[in-house]
């Protein structure tokens, strides 16, 4: 008989991702994917807020509503409910795909109208991948190992830029980017992070990376690149009202344009899904993706309610999970539950956002090359001595690789199609499975082996049975 679902194949104990921690650790590790996941949230409403030409304090509005509405989309994400979710340690927030089209929306409105321009867009976007759900999640097919494999290493091969950008203190503008000083932090956190790894044991070398955060911040207050000011000004109490910039407006071009990048979404999430699924040893299916897009999608449409944004996975705390090995999804449930208080506590939020970026971008370096260590992983399994396979991979990293090594070579392309050749992660993901498509499956008998995966012996339980299939 098949082991119940959540439960491992002895049918005695739950799998990691269904397991609940003590208190104490549930809620130091939530906060450890929160911190890790921080500046990604609130850094998109820091970009479109001005472009829309709101006032610093709306910014700061706009700011918590993302965090709320992140936390709002993680509980989907991880709870779930009827046949939305993922159901696995999986964190939500404000998609960094939407950022240039929102700001082209936003400098094409008056200001007055820009948000509200935005938000319908958004809910239309949302509600159109909420019905395209069931339809995209099909797709798990062509992901093959050959493919997820490139995926997953194009995503963490992506972040470490970012991690980067943070290292130098984040803004490029400002007169200490790059300088000693920051970069100095950056590999300070970076040591402490690894110099935990290998003292600490259990428990506390799974909070290695908050634990280095809080190091690095604590030494970072007497450099005096430590900013205090967001405490003394946040309020105690905030709630972000429904429609605080207005009603939502529908305008075609907006729409059209959201709807592109909540495609590019769905994209990243599927591969992310996969990427997640294997780290945490629970294969991402068919119904697993459409639960987790439909629960992307739902939340997308209902951000817009509370002044958020689109909604999509967030890589970084994919590496996360593979570093510390805390497969809990209850662990990011209680991360997502952290966001909507921050949300609802703006001084809250802003003890958090003590923690310099070049403290976040030397802990960075080690979660997003984690996420790269476990895409070469996975293309370990990908026969890549078979048919063409090598090409794929390495045709796909190149193409991935250009937005992040050439940031400035499609200057030249439609600013529509920006939004999917901007992201390496995105065009990496379509060439590999084209060219999957056209070297794996096009022009193949039935009944040939497939080439994107090594075949594997089944397994065998313990009376040397072979264990059944699974679907």
């Amino acid at each position: 008989m098949a082991a119940p679902s959540g439960r491992t194949a002895q049918g005695d104990r739950k799998h990691p991702v269904d397991e609940t921690l003590p208190p104490f650790k549930m809620f130091t590790s939530g906060l450890q994917h929160v911190a890790a996941m921080y500046a990604g949230v609130v850094a998109p409403p820091m970009i479109v807020g001005p472009a829309c030409g709101l006032s610093p304090t709306e910014t700061a509005f706009l700011m918590g509503a993302s965090l709320f509405t992140a936390g709002i989309a993680t509980l989907l994400q991880t709870l779930g409910f009827w046949k939305i979710g993922a159901k696995l340690p999986f964190v939500n927030g404000v998609s960094f795909a939407g950022v240039t089209p929102m700001v082209a929306i936003g400098t094409a409105q008056d200001p007055g109208d820009a948000l509200p321009v935005i938000f319908g867009a958004v809910i239309v976007a949302g509600v159109l991948g909420f019905l395209l759900a069931p339809y995209f999640s099909k797709l798990v097919r062509f992901f093959p190992p050959v493919v997820t494999g490139t995926v997953i290493t194009l995503i963490g091969v992506s972040l470490l830029p970012v991690a980067f950008n943070w290292s130098q203190g984040g803004d490029a503008r400002a007169h200490d980017y790059g300088s000693l000083t920051n970069i100095g932090m950056a590999a300070l956190t970076f040591v402490v992070v690894l110099v935990l790894r290998r003292v600490l044991r259990g428990f506390l070398q799974q909070i290695s990376i908050l634990l280095g955060l809080v190091a690095g911040t604590l030494i970072a207050i007497p450099v005096g690149i430590t900013d205090f000011g967001a405490i003394t000004e946040a309020d105690l109490v905030g709630f972000p009202a429904p429609f605080h910039f207005g009603a939502p407006q529908f305008d075609i071009a907006a729409i059209i344009s959201m709807c592109i990048v909540m495609l590019v979404c769905m994209t990243e999430s599927t591969a992310d899904m996969l990427a997640l699924g294997k780290i945490v040893g629970r294969p991402a299916d068919e119904r697993t993706i459409e639960g987790g897009l439909r629960a992307d999608t739902l939340g997308t449409a209902l951000s817009p309610l509370f002044n958020g944004f689109a909604n999509s996975a967030f890589a970084q705390n994919i590496g996360l999970v593979a570093m510390t090995k805390v497969r809990s999804r209850f662990v990011v449930a209680t991360g997502g539950l952290i966001l909507i208080v921050l949300g609802l506590c703006p001084v809250a939020a802003s003890v958090i956002s003590l923690v310099p970026l070049p403290v976040l971008g030397g802990a960075g370096i080690v979660l997003f090359g984690s996420v790269a260590a476990s895409g070469i992983q996975t293309l370990a399994t990908a026969a890549m001595d078979k048919g063409e396979n090598a090409l794929i991979v390495a045709a796909s990293v190149g193409i991935g690789l250009i937005p992040i090594a050439a940031p400035r070579f499609y200057h030249d392309f439609p600013k529509d199609m920006l939004v999917v050749l901007d992201s390496g992660i995105s065009i990496g993901c379509l060439v590999a499975i084209v060219l999957n498509l056209a070297f794996n499956h096009l022009g193949k008998r039935r009944g040939d082996p497939p080439l994107g995966v090594v075949p594997q012996q089944p397994e065998r339980g313990a009376a040397g049975q072979e264990a059944a299939p699974a679907h």
